[in-house]
C-alpha cells in the first residue's frame, strides 16, 4: 500500500490539472501561433510560466485505484499487476484464469 500522502498529493494534481486545462491549454494556442507579434506571445509565455506546476498534466502519476502503487500499472484496467492477479486468483475478473505450464 502507497503512502496515503502520496495518493492524496496525487489526487490534488488531478483536481488542479482539471481546473487549468482551459487556461493552459488558451496560452498554449497563443504560443504557437506564428502570425500573433512577438511581445504578445512572450506576455503569453510569462503567464504559462506564473500557473501552478502541479496543473499540468505530466505532473500526474498513475497510480493502481486500489493499492495506490504507482508501478507496473495497467492503464486499461487502472490496476497495478499485483491488484489484478489478486482479484483474478479470487475469480472476480471474467474470463481471466491464472496461467499454468
Amino acid at each position: 500500500m502507497a503512502k496515503k500522502s502520496s495518493v492524496e498529493k496525487n489526487k490534488q494534481r488531478r483536481e488542479l490539472v482539471a481546473q487549468q486545462a482551459a487556461k493552459r491549454a488558451e496560452l498554449k494556442a497563443i504560443i504557437k501561433q506564428k502570425d500573433i507579434d512577438d511581445g504578445d506571445r512572450f506576455e503569453a509565455v510569462l503567464k504559462l510560466a506564473e500557473l501552478p506546476r502541479n496543473g499540468s498534466k505530466v505532473r500526474i502519476r498513475n497510480r493502481c485505484e486500489m493499492t495506490g502503487r504507482p508501478r507496473a500499472y495497467y492503464r486499461k484496467l487502472g490496476l497495478s499487476r499485483i491488484a489484478l492477479r489478486d482479484l483474478a486468483s479470487t475469480g472476480q475478473i471474467p474470463g481471466m484464469v491464472k496461467s499454468s505450464w
